[in-house]
């Protein structure tokens, strides 16, 4: 019967069509006509709590102050809203969530891992991750391991990161003395301020070789052309 239904109205009974191409937007802001809840506790600009209003109330009183009603926790009971211009509030929103995703880039970590027995090559190449990180604003957790019968002799791990956090001192200080935890050391290290803190040091090679660069160039004289052979002329054999 459906199947018969179906064909005489022409296939208008067919699933609706969704796009699997929208974007997820974020939660709307409610502001003015559209909020919705009866009553609002009202908030001015400046975070001043003025009362609870009926909607028709508050819009009201936006309209008297010639400013938007914007709904800024519609969750409580009664939602509350904030009499505040609507860009300036989209703006300092937006502001908030950039120094947010600055203060999580800041306090990302990474980590660096030694060993009592670590070749100086490796040393430094650790030390160099560990420059890098810091001149990036994170923190680093600096761990070492000890095996077998390095137990035994864990003073030699404390000099590893001793010495280890001597040469990165110039770039980030250690937060609290080096901790053994179980069978290891460990020891966090945040980035000193960038007032404080040494250049990166590949960023001064590159410099210095552009600087050297330059000078060259500019002192570079131009090669001077080799001289033409002077060529005599010589008469033509007669064939005497």
């Amino acid at each position: 019967m459906s199947a018969v239904l179906n064909s005489s109205l022409g296939g208008f009974l067919s699933r609706p069509h969704f796009s699997r191409n929208r974007r997820f937007r974020g939660p709307r802001i409610r502001t003015n006509e559209r909020i919705r809840a009866r009553e609002v506790r009202v908030v001015d600009a400046k975070g001043k709590q003025l009362g609870i209003f009926s909607r028709h109330e508050a819009l009201k009183v936006a309209r008297e102050r010639q400013i938007d009603l914007v709904e800024v926790a519609e969750n409580a009971n009664p939602p509350v809203c904030r009499l505040v211009d609507f860009g300036k509030y989209q703006y300092e929103q937006a502001k908030k969530k950039k120094e947010t995703k600055k203060n999580q880039h800041a306090n990302r970590t990474k980590e660096v891992q030694l060993s009592v027995k670590i070749d100086p090559h490796d040393l430094q190449t650790k030390q160099n991750h560990a420059i890098d990180f810091l001149c990036a604003d994170m923190k680093v957790k600096v761990t070492l391991r000890f095996r077998g019968r390095e137990n035994a002799h864990k003073e030699v791990g404390f000099e590893v990161i001793e010495n280890f956090m001597q040469n990165l001192a110039p770039w980030g200080h250690a937060d609290a003395p080096t901790k053994k935890i179980g069978r290891g050391l460990i020891i966090m290290i945040s980035p000193l301020p960038k007032n404080q803190r040494a250049p990166h040091p590949g960023h001064e090679k590159t410099d210095v070789h552009d600087e050297s660069t330059d000078a060259t160039e500019d002192h570079h004289e131009p090669e001077p052309k080799p001289k033409k052979a002077l060529v005599e002329a010589v008469p033509a054999d007669s064939g005497e």
